[in-house]
């Protein structure tokens, strides 16, 4: 298997997201070691000249001003890791501790951290040999970095705590053993390194980022299955109304819905009938889906950028030999950028459960009432949309900005803080919850294909229809919904679907 091979301070989001999908072997590309070098001995010289450096000789926080004696200094780093491993609730995804891990590696290799080359060939260790720690997913704040979700995981580079190897669980210290890694014997400033930054709030964050690109793209497809089977009109998607409001993300997201609709039989069918205007869950779908594409393209943006970052504290400026205390481990841009990506998953959720009532509605649709025959004898898709609502209901909690709130901490040295943690955390639920509500419309979009035919849709709808046909039959009469339900999802974010969307329209992909 080859290795993705990365250049610290130039990683591509394309690369983040096939460390996080995927298992490839990771290396770094020459040319790290000279700067992770120069800053190691610029912290050497100045503890040799007697200097108080935050958390290197000294206590931390509040305890700042506190002096750490010399033949204590290897001491005071171990401690930091063990008493800092404070987090709670269920353990990280595996795939987010194997993200944290590249990124903590990634920041390292920078060389603005002064720690030795072999923490940072230790984090690669581990990433390679599939040693990924049980981080708590509790317990920081987005301020003084990630405490105690990188304590927990630094806790398993000595040797304590506990992982998972292939989904088994164990001690970190047998999983070395098994694996010929030797524990890490902290330095100076070391355990410092690597439990400030903002490496878990930035991985919780990109998971959203890439979730809410997929379900972007899933809606796409649906909701223009959606417009052949409620009848809906191609006018709105027309380019011309696009480019004179200017809005770029809404333009390109058009171009998709125009790409997907293409030509279609059904589209045809009623070129001349009376209805002057659809609902605006289908005719606003350019221009609502284009906003959720301005909050993934920013929420990329700054991620890309945190991801590639330096935000440890102090900051080691090995040319110069400068030792500055900072702040760059206050998550604020993390914050902003999940709390954006959050108002685009609720509302990709939103405006599809929209378009589901629509179509169960058949004053609205032209279709049979609740998408069955014999309504009465059958329910039809009458309580799969009262799920759908209930979960867009559910997100239209999730998405209220976390970023907004703060607590101080560490007896108000830690006065403001960003909660980038939870505002990140609570985007995998979200987009859960959006994925199941775009199941239930592709679901129901579908079943206004049957009722259309002979009439045929568009060549890219026609594979989409297909896609989800190959596991779920028409729904002819009332049958266990849920089943259904759980098959739509896995077609909803499946490559075959999302690759009916034109490439270039969404950051990663």
């Amino acid at each position: 298997m080859a290795a993705l091979t990365l250049k610290p301070g130039s990683i591509s989001l394309a690369e983040l997201r096939r460390i996080v999908r995927g298992d490839d072997p990771i290396a770094l590309a020459d040319g790290w070691r000279g700067p992770v070098e120069a800053s190691l001995a610029a912290v050497a010289k100045r503890l040799a000249a007697g200097e108080a450096l935050y958390g290197i000789n000294t206590g931390f926080g509040k305890l700042a001003k506190t002096r750490v004696s010399e033949g204590a200094l290897a001491t005071l780093q171990l401690y930091i890791v063990r008493s800092h491993a404070a987090g709670v609730g269920e353990p990280l995804a595996d795939s987010t501790v194997r993200l944290v891990l590249a990124l903590k590696t990634a920041s390292l290799a920078r060389g603005y951290s002064g720690v030795r080359p072999v923490v940072i060939e230790r984090l690669l260790a581990f990433v390679n040999a599939g040693i990924l720690p049980l981080v708590p997913s509790q317990g920081s704040v987005g301020a003084s970095g990630d405490l105690a979700p990188l304590a927990h995981l630094s806790l398993a580079l000595i040797g304590e705590g506990r992982v998972r190897v292939g989904g088994r669980e164990m001690d970190s210290a047998a999983a070395m053993k098994a694996a010929g890694i030797e524990p890490l014997t902290l330095g100076p400033k070391e355990g410092l390194a690597l439990l400030n930054g903002t490496q878990v709030s930035t991985a919780l964050a990109l998971e959203g980022l890439f979730a809410a690109e997929d379900l972007l793209a899933g809606s796409i497809v649906a909701g223009s299955m959606c417009v052949d089977a409620a009848l809906g009109s191609r006018t709105p998607f027309d380019a011309r109304i696009h480019n004179v409001r200017g809005q770029p993300a809404q333009i390109a997201v058009a171009a998709a819905f125009r790409a997907v609709l293409g030509e279609s039989g059904i589209g045809h069918s009623h070129e001349h009938c009376d209805r002057v205007q659809d609902p605006y869950s289908l005719r606003c779908q350019p221009q609502v889906a284009g906003a959720c594409l301005q909050q993934v393209e920013n929420a990329a943006r700054t991620l890309m950028l945190e991801a590639n970052g330096v935000s440890d504290n102090p900051l080691v400026f090995g040319a110069e030999g400068d030792v500055l205390s900072g702040g760059n481990f206050h998550a604020e841009p993390v914050a902003f950028a999940a709390d954006g990506l959050a108002l685009a998953l609720a509302e990709i959720g939103a405006l599809s459960e929209r378009r589901i009532a629509m179509l169960i509605d058949d004053s609205l649709s032209q279709l049979p009432a609740f998408l069955v025959r014999e309504g009465g004898l059958n329910s039809g898709f009458m309580i799969a949309q009262v799920t759908a609502a209930a979960l867009a209901s559910e997100n239209k909690s999730l998405a209220h900005p976390a970023s907004v709130d703060s607590l101080p901490t560490s007896a108000n040295q830690e006065d403001h803080v960003s909660m980038a943690t939870f505002a990140a955390r609570r985007l995998a639920p979200m987009a859960e919850n959006t994925r199941g509500i775009l199941a239930i419309e592709l679901l129901a979009a579908a079943q206004g294909i049957d009722f259309r035919r002979p009439l045929q849709s568009s060549p890219a709808l026609e594979k989409a229809h297909a896609l989800l046909r190959a596991k779920v039959p028409f729904y002819d009469h009332d049958r266990h919904f849920a089943p259904d339900i759980a098959a739509a999802k896995s077609v909803i974010s499946g490559d075959d679907l999302l690759a009916l969307v034109p490439a270039g329209l969404l950051p990663s992909r």
